[in-house]
């Protein structure tokens, strides 16, 4: 078996190679990237069997650099190995996990030992291994009462990206009637719908609002909107 380690900080790589070592005897080779970037061309060119990935790397994220390698090995074994459990980590992760593939969310808060059991239950047992916290957001993110359903999020991230309603229409095959729906249910879930009034209207702009208050709940991130922004120059590059 080789495993693969993505992360940036020399400790912490350091940590997570002894960490494999004790937890995958049988681990014939442990190999190391500083970054996204070089994870996915170790990937690429080795054989490798699982990956440990650091979420926040420069220049190239962990989630966009296992989106990659699941492009072309949709079986990889992969375990995120992170600080962050905001929901837009969560559901960056969540977005491109193949169907029935094997990974894991452990926080860098969990012991040596959990770490261990979770390398063990992922590359051996081809178990799906999720840290209680992240297990509770991913439900919130579910509840369809609380969390953005997917229809939602999406409408959010185009916002945040600053589509009009009919780029949005355009690009989510949908009438700007529908768009319009959905920024309502947006708005609504977010308390934008309940927003203070003056003699001239409401205070905010609702737009602007729902992408204030969706960065400070930790509905978006820096690493989401890259991908978002890279997306979205796929799409209009398609349509030019």
């Amino acid at each position: 078996m080789n495993i693969l380690i993505a992360e940036d900080d020399p400790f912490h790589r350091a940590f997570l190679a002894v960490t494999v070592r004790e937890a995958l005897p049988g681990c014939e080779a442990v190999l190391e990237a500083e970054g996204g970037e070089q994870a996915v061309k170790l990937a690429r060119d080795n054989r490798i069997d699982g990956v440990v990935m650091d979420i926040q790397m420069p220049e190239v994220s962990g989630i966009a650099a296992a989106s990659r390698i699941w492009e072309t090995r949709p079986d990889m074994r992969i375990l995120f190995w992170s600080n962050y459990s905001d929901e837009a980590y969560v559901r960056g992760v969540s977005r491109i996990v193949p169907k029935e593939a094997v990974y894991g969310y452990v926080l860098k808060t969990a012991s040596a030992q959990r770490l261990g059991l979770a390398m063990m239950g992922i590359f051996l047992e081809d178990q799906c291994i999720i840290d209680r916290e992240v297990r509770g957001v991913q439900q919130r993110a579910m509840d369809l009462h609380e969390g953005l359903s997917n229809t939602e999020f999406e409408v959010l991230t185009d916002i945040a990206l600053g589509l009009t309603d009919k780029a949005i229409a355009a690009r989510r095959g949908i009438s700007t009637r529908s768009v319009q729906s959905r920024l309502k249910q947006l708005y609504e879930k977010l308390g934008i719908d309940q927003q203070p009034h003056d003699d001239e209207g409401p205070v905010f702009n609702s737009r602007a609002r729902a992408v204030a208050l969706a960065l400070s709940r930790g509905l978006l991130n820096l690493e989401g909107m890259s991908l978002g922004e890279a997306k979205l120059r796929r799409w209009l590059e398609k349509g030019q």
